[in-house]
């Protein structure tokens, strides 16, 4: 598209000799920090229902999809196209429900059939064969432990004594019945507060509490 395009081209000379002193500095790295702040704007953007000002957020995510890809193809590594050429394989292999014959019955079907097939990819040359699918280690510490039970539960695992005894999952049924969003809010946000007054870093304790169970779980049920 002829937009896209010319963002490409905007982008090379940001970067190029000449260009923005900023831009031009700028690598991987430093733009981590920039990255989760936009993701982060454009999710409060969604959280408001805010159509007009996620156009903008989600304008200033692409600029980083086009920055580090900028960076890449500078080295010879890969460019934009690249990018867009593997994501759009990636949709096509993972759906061959609607690009090719394969006949799915429901969405637990679907499920399978998903993680059936990205079970047979490959990340960094390396195929995962673990218990439990391997999550981003940069996902934040409750999505992280949201999905890490959630396929513990899908799993129907009998942990027993790895971190989710039967009284573990009577604590999990009280805790969850009546639960709404509000009061979830309610609940995070003073525990939050709590662990400030106790000089406790949440995300890395719900993230090293997660890795734990993960661990056991491998430990028990792996190969």
């Amino acid at each position: 598209m002829e937009e896209l395009q010319e963002l490409k081209e905007t982008v090379r000379r940001l970067r190029a000799p000449g260009g923005c002193p900023w831009d031009r500095e700028q690598t991987h790295k430093s733009l981590c920090d920039h990255l989760i702040e936009e993701c982060a704007e454009l999710l409060d953007t969604i959280d408001r229902d805010d159509t007009v000002h996620m156009r903008e957020e989600l304008g200033d995510l692409l600029l980083h999809i086009f920055l580090h890809s900028q960076m890449e193809e500078e080295i010879g590594h890969f460019g934009i196209e690249d990018v867009a050429r593997d994501i759009n394989e990636k949709l096509v292999r993972r759906h061959p429900h609607v690009f090719a014959d394969a006949k799915i019955d429901g969405v637990d079907e679907l499920y399978e059939q998903w993680d059936r097939i990205k079970s047979t990819e490959k990340k960094n040359g390396v195929s995962y064969k673990g218990v439990l699918k391997n999550l981003p280690p940069r996902l934040p510490a409750l999505n992280f432990a949201r999905d890490v039970y959630k396929q513990i539960r899908k799993k129907g695992l009998p942990l027993g004594d790895d971190g989710l005894s039967p009284e573990y999952l009577e604590e999990l049924e009280k805790l969850s019945s009546g639960l709404n969003e509000e009061m979830a809010g309610e609940v995070l946000f003073k525990f939050a507060a709590a662990c400030e007054r106790s000089g406790i870093d949440p995300e890395s304790a719900l993230r090293r509490y997660t890795n734990n169970i993960i661990k056991k779980v491998e430990e028990r049920y792996g190969e």
